[in-house]
């Protein structure tokens, strides 16, 4: 069953780190990128940072410096990270572990960035 899972969401004060973790079941995931979205309220969903089944990442410019996506290709799970330092309050979002281009979802995982 292919299934995506996030954790590791919660409350940080400005300039905390979090981790962001996606567990996702499912075989077919070793060979796509994956990446995690957010969405804040009042704003369109945004992709933060993607990796390439080879390791190749892309970030978003709001995040770049800050934040590192990583994956662990297992072979019927891959879990994708987002290390998440220097958290800003306009980091706060639900954030959303992806199959870029294949809509493949999870449920989301809010991050609140605030003293």
């Amino acid at each position: 069953q292919v299934q995506l899972v996030e954790s590791g969401g919660g409350l940080v004060q400005p300039g905390g780190s979090l981790r962001l973790s996606c567990a996702a079941s499912g075989s077919i995931f070793r060979f796509y990128i994956m990446g995690w979205y957010r969405q804040a309220p009042g704003k369109q969903r945004e992709l933060v940072a993607a990796i390439t089944p080879g390791g190749m990442t892309n970030y978003a410019d709001s995040v770049k410096g800050r934040f590192t996506i990583s994956r662990d290709n297992a072979k019927n799970t891959v879990t994708v990270y987002l290390q998440m330092n220097s958290l800003k309050p306009e980091d706060t979002a639900v954030y959303y572990c992806a199959s870029v281009g294949k809509d493949y979802w999870g449920q989301g995982t809010q991050v609140t960035v605030s003293s």
